[in-house]
C-alpha cells in the first residue's frame, strides 16, 4: 500500500498536539505529537500535517 499524501495541514500554537483522525468510525487512536524538534510533524496514521505557527510560544509545564 502506498503512503498517503498529507490530506490536511494545520498551523498550531503549541509544540504538542493530538490527532484522532477526526474521530468517529473513520478516525484512529488518539496520538500526541511533538513539534519541538523541527517545528512540524505528520500524523503516522492519517498523514495530517501540523506546523508550528510563526510567533507561537513554548508551552509551560504545570
Amino acid at each position: 500500500m502506498a503512503a498517503e499524501e498529507a490530506t490536511e495541514t494545520s498551523y498550531v500554537e503549541t509544540v504538542t498536539v493530538s490527532c484522532d483522525g477526526g474521530g468517529g468510525p473513520l478516525g484512529h487512536p488518539r496520538v500526541f505529537l511533538n513539534l519541538e524538534e523541527t517545528g512540524e510533524v505528520d500524523c503516522p496514521y492519517c498523514s495530517h500535517k501540523f506546523i508550528l505557527a510563526d510567533g507561537a510560544k513554548e508551552a509551560s509545564g504545570h
